[in-house]
């Protein structure tokens, strides 16, 4: 089915029961974002809230929430697009298959967005506080559109076909801002967003801005699609959607004729105002900073509009669900893009952008009797340029040729791979003082931190210790447990200052250099040692969301030569909390208790959560 609307994809989904109609009122602040956790988490269906405390509009929520609902959503298109960009890679294939790919004229025509002359009486106005003014943990700085699709035009241009639709948290209410006259606008590091901006400075403009709620599902997907800087996301929108991407320009602004809900504002440049906090998708609140101001022109609804919103939080979330549906979309692209890579994935329970794992192909010198990382470097070094896989902190990569069979959807089985085979004398290399994500607060300061590559090639170089009663160590009370093969976790005595520590950590470091521990590859300092263990997404959270590489990183036996800094023992990582890190998401007793009444005998959620 080809969606012209939002409301296309909700009765479609409710006709084949992938919806819940909740007919009681709710409260958006945190109420909401609690139902959809908890019905997001146990794999239930899209929610349609039809009455929201405060607000006319009805709201719909978990859309994305299953793989298997986003992949009913895009049944009639997803495969046509998937041809796209496999000819893309092979254009041989085309003039090949051309029976099988003669649909690509009409999904081309679709790539291309079409104006509209006339939308008199489509467009009602109303007011930012008439929306659903959602909240969706209890030290947000307010209540944020999640779902925002937000246009900008290249200045240098004012042409929509140099245009920029990304996802940037829109903040609508709470610190300074003047309610109905002005909203936050967050955008990260590496945005073309920023780009935009960037060029209204230097021609001393306002930049002007269209934010759509709404619209056939492939306009949100659109929003957050990674896609190179010469490839439009209202391209992609039309493609996905199987249906041209539809607009009318407006008093110097663009509109999408499809969407429920377009606002129109202009960025002053030389204007900020602080924005959040706001509970992120590392799992943690991202604080409060200095970010653009919004000053609204226009907010217009149109008739039987819908506002769509999720909810972000420590992974797995929806928008986990969307990560997944991306990369699989996109996984033949990286290939092509960085000559020599097999695969790269961006590790959802690490918070996605702090762990990366890649396989290569190491073919640099096939006669050489000792096989090293050589071109494997190159290879993370592309990656580590290429898109927003440049925000990464930690890049694990490995060589095809070591095991074809080799996944990286398999963290566990990764890991054990790498840290059989890698050696710390020469197989860790550092980027300090660069950029990270904005989310990120491991770093030094916002967007600031480091990266760590650790690149191994080669046999085997250790055994590694499989169950605890093989690591006879007396640690002086501390207590220990191998969360994975090789791979140990001690719990450690809070962290203090980095001062401190290293004296702590180096004093540890030489305890362990008078121990056997050939069989033990890397070593994590955690503050909860029984957290760490109970599952393998906790250890991939905490070791990677609290760690920066150039600050947390030691090594038993440590060195520096010529540079290069090394260990002839195992790996440490610091993952204790830092004063400076951001405080963890934690969810409202008293909210998560009306959340249970709903779930009981007789509530809409019965049999659900």
């Amino acid at each position: 089915m080809i969606y012209k609307s939002l409301g296309d994809c909700i009765n479609d989904l409710e006709r084949h029961g992938f919806l819940l109609r909740i007919n009681r009122e709710v409260d958006p602040d945190l109420e909401m974002a609690a139902i959809h956790r908890r019905v997001f988490k146990a794999g239930g269906p899209a929610l349609f809230f039809e009455k929201v405390k405060g607000s006319p509009f009805p709201a719909v929520s978990n859309l994305f929430g299953t793989e298997d609902r986003l992949r009913f959503i895009f049944r009639h298109t997803l495969k046509k697009v998937e041809d796209l960009i496999r000819l893309k890679i092979n254009p041989v294939t085309g003039l090949k298959s051309f029976h099988r790919l003669a649909h690509l004229p009409l999904t081309g025509k679709n790539a291309l967005p079409k104006k509209i002359n006339k939308i008199s009486g489509f467009f009602n106005e109303t007011k930012i506080d008439r929306l659903p003014m959602i909240k969706c943990w209890p030290k947000d700085g307010g209540a944020f559109i999640t779902l925002p699709q937000v246009l900008s035009i290249d200045p240098e241009y004012k042409d929509i076909h140099h245009s920029n639709l990304g996802m940037y948290r829109i903040q609508l209410s709470g610190n300074q801002y003047k309610l109905n006259d002005e909203t936050g606008l967050h955008y990260q590091i590496h945005r073309g967003i920023g780009v935009h901006h960037t060029k209204a400075i230097t021609l001393k403009k306002e930049l002007k801005i269209s934010i759509f709620i709404g619209g056939p599902p492939a306009h949100t997907l659109a929003a957050i699609m990674p896609l190179p800087e010469n490839l439009s996301e209202l391209s992609f929108a039309g493609a996905l959607a199987g249906r041209r991407f539809r607009y009318q320009p407006f008093n110097g602004y663009y509109l999408s004729t499809d969407a429920d809900f377009c606002i129109t504002g202009r960025i002053d440049a030389s204007r900020l105002l602080p924005e959040g906090p706001f509970g992120d998708h590392l799992g943690y609140y991202s604080m409060t900073h200095d970010f653009p101001v919004l000053k609204i022109d226009k907010v217009f609804y149109k008739k039987e509009a819908v506002w769509p919103f999720t909810v972000v939080g420590r992974p797995p979330q929806e928008d986990s669900v969307i990560g997944k549906f991306i990369h699989d979309l996109t996984r033949e692209l990286i290939p092509f893009e960085i000559p020599g890579i097999k695969a790269v994935h961006a590790v959802d329970a690490a918070g996605v952008h702090p762990l990366l794992l890649a396989i290569g192909r190491e073919r640099y010198t096939p006669y050489s009797s000792e096989r090293e990382p050589m071109e494997l470097l190159t290879q993370a070094n592309a990656i580590l340029g290429y898109g927003q896989l440049s925000l990464a902190k930690y890049l694990f990569i490995a060589t095809d040729e070591d095991d074809p069979d080799l996944d990286i959807q398999k963290p566990e089985s990764f890991f054990m791979h790498i840290l059989s085979r890698v050696n710390w004398k020469k197989d860790i290399h550092f980027q300090t003082n660069t950029t990270i994500d904005t989310l990120d607060y491991s770093g030094t300061k916002l967007n600031r931190g480091s990266k760590a590559i650790i690149a191994a090639a080669g046999n085997p170089i250790r055994k590694l210790a499989f169950k605890d009663s093989d690591i006879n160590w007396n640690l002086k009370g501390l207590d220990k447990s191998l969360i994975l093969p090789g791979l140990l976790a001690i719990e450690f005595s809070s962290f203090n200052s980095y001062s401190s520590a290293k004296q702590e950590i180096l004093k540890f470091s030489l305890l362990l250099a008078g121990k056997k521990h050939d069989q033990i590859a890397m070593i994590v300092l955690v503050d909860d040692l029984m957290f760490v263990k109970a599952s393998l997404n906790n250890f991939l959270w905490v070791t990677f969301t609290r760690s920066n590489p150039s600050h947390d990183i030691y090594g038993v036996n440590e060195f520096i030569e010529n540079k290069h800094w090394g260990c002839k023992g195992p790996l440490i990582i610091d993952a204790r909390i830092k004063p400076h890190h951001a405080p963890p998401l934690e969810e409202d007793p008293s909210v998560e208790k009306n959340v249970d009444r709903l779930g009981a005998k007789g509530g809409p959620l019965h049999g659900i959560i």
